[in-house]
């Protein structure tokens, strides 16, 4: 059963052309230090749909999606001093952090602001739209999943 999912990347950090870069259009989803974000990550599965959301920018919001391409394994990033999300309390034999592939599917034409998602009734319950939410990593329901690709056409 296919899941769906949110993530979000800093654009100044790693936007949806670093991924098109990338070989195969493919890269880990690396870098997540908050725990609840990574008990999502761990409970990824390959097949698992995702949005691929800018943050942390002037316009924030859905610019296209992904696909989960290897399950969860830990975080490389953690244990390297040189990486800036290098965790120095990170043990290689007991890592704390993960990671998962993502595959790029889809660039959006446009990006689903969230302004637009705001506005949508339908998805007035959604993580992103909570008051305080800002994990990085969060669940999308199907329905939600349908609205938003719905806005992209």
């Amino acid at each position: 059963m296919t899941r769906y999912w949110l993530l979000k990347s800093e654009p100044t950090s790693f936007n949806i052309n670093d991924l098109i870069a990338r070989p195969q259009q493919e890269e880990p989803w690396n870098g997540v230090r908050n725990y609840q974000a990574r008990n999502f990550l761990q409970t990824m599965q390959c097949g698992d749909l995702a949005f691929f959301y800018h943050s942390s920018c002037q316009s924030p919001g859905i610019v296209g999606t992904v696909k989960i391409v290897k399950r969860a394994y830990p975080d490389k990033s953690a244990f390297d001093p040189l990486d800036p999300h290098y965790d120095p309390t990170s043990n290689i034999d007991k890592p704390r952090w993960f990671c998962v592939d993502v595959k790029l599917l889809n660039k959006f034409t446009h990006m689903i602001t969230l302004a637009v998602l705001r506005n949508q009734p339908a998805l007035s319950s959604m993580c992103l739209l909570q008051r305080g939410s800002r994990l990085s990593v969060m669940p999308i329901t199907p329905d939600e999943w349908v609205t938003i690709m719905l806005l992209c056409k």
